[in-house]
């Protein structure tokens, strides 16, 4: 199994504010509130998460096997 890199920082395309998070391993994280403007952020198209849209590191199970926990 490869190593996984948990942290990511998620930047609001609507403020540009960012913040460090934690992601979970077991599951994707499909809406995320900017703590700045509210804005609540939600997959781009194509995307199975908002760490994978929004993220400087995609999430873990893109980063395991490649594929998301919603394919």
């Amino acid at each position: 199994m490869k190593t996984v890199k948990r942290e990511s920082t998620i930047i609001c395309p609507v403020c540009g504010y960012a913040k460090r998070e934690m992601m979970p391993v077991d599951t994707c994280v499909w809406f995320y509130q900017c703590e700045r403007c509210k804005t609540v952020l939600k997959p781009k198209a194509g995307d199975c998460c908002v760490y994978c849209s929004y993220g400087t590191t995609a999430c873990p199970p893109v980063q395991q096997v490649g594929a998301c926990c919603t394919r």
